[in-house]
């Protein structure tokens, strides 16, 4: 398994633990009545974090899959420069 279709299957999956980090985040959220104690709003903010966690990675595997088409076109661009540059 070469590294880019790697790094696509686990930003699909990463955009699923995401998904259902936000809808654990809106069920936290919803479930939590107002002038709750403090030890209630604090696992609300806890569950509110997890969601960060595959939000960062996407970031990264979403950047890299975003640049990986230009990336691709500039190292052609420059192999085919190199390979005129041999055969005059």
């Amino acid at each position: 398994m070469n590294w880019t279709r790697l790094i696509r299957e686990t930003h699909r999956w990463l955009s699923i633990a995401f998904t259902l980090a936000v809808i654990a985040n809106i069920v936290a959220m919803i479930t939590q009545k107002p002038g709750a104690e403090a030890g209630q709003s604090q696992s609300a903010m806890l569950v509110g974090l997890l969601a960060l966690f595959p939000l960062i990675l996407l970031l990264f595997s979403g950047l890299y899959l975003f640049a990986l088409p230009y990336v691709t076109r500039w190292r052609r661009a420059n192999a085919t420069a190199a390979g005129s540059e041999q055969h005059p």
